[in-house]
């Protein structure tokens, strides 16, 4: 019999996968706006507008990227424990709370100390993406699934660091605002969209077709 011809990509937003399909789009989306709005303009911030030294910008950026290691392994840890869902969501809802330590203030020590621990918070809620991403989806569409929603998340995120820059400059906002507004924002977005998606701990990943049936 003829092989039939199957579309990954159309097969993921039939009526069985849309609603999987869409919030795992909204949940990457947001997750990139998060990231974008933590890291994009945080070293531009700090330069203009607090008048720090490429020296003095480097501690935190470097620390706080440095801990993201950490988190990603302790988030990791109650992904497997917990679920995928509680891995992402409770770091993202720490990270509202920290967000206004070190934006809602110009004292150093704060905004220092503040940014690091974001990075252990906010910073860290993509440590999830390989494992939660490919266990949402079956064999035969998991590639092509993971790839377009991990991937128009991006184009989301693209968007921040203009539209933040807008509001810093031309509606003479400063960056501080548009960055707390944008991360806290979002990282809500991120909570509700996950808790939308579906738990996956413990899925096993196997060859078996689940979708589309064997060319006989």
């Amino acid at each position: 019999r003829k092989a039939e011809v199957h579309l990954p990509l159309f097969t993921i937003f039939t009526r069985k996968y849309i609603w999987n399909t869409l919030t795992g789009c909204a949940w990457m989306a947001s997750a990139f706006c998060v990231y974008y709005s933590i890291w994009a303009l945080f070293p531009t911030y700090l330069q203009r507008e607090l008048h720090w030294s490429p020296k003095d910008v480097f501690v935190p950026v470097f620390f706080a990227n440095l801990i993201v290691f950490g988190g990603n392994a302790v988030w990791g840890l109650v992904a497997d424990k917990f679920g995928r869902r509680p891995g992402i969501y409770i770091p993202a809802i720490i990270g509202i709370f920290v967000t206004p330590l070190y934006l809602f203030t110009t004292d150093p020590v704060w905004v220092v100390t503040g940014f690091i621990l974001q990075g252990f918070f906010a910073g860290s809620i993509y440590g999830q993406n390989p494992s939660y991403l490919c266990e949402r989806f079956p064999t035969e569409v998991r590639a092509t699934a993971s790839g377009f929603v991990y991937h128009q998340g991006a184009i989301f995120g693209g968007f921040i660091a203009p539209l933040l820059s807008y509001f810093a400059n031309e509606m003479k906002m400063g960056y501080a605002m548009p960055m707390m507004i944008s991360t806290m924002v979002f990282s809500v977005l991120v909570v509700i969209f996950i808790l939308l998606g579906p738990e996956t701990r413990g899925k096993e990943l196997t060859s078996d077709l689940e979708v589309f049936q064997p060319a006989e």
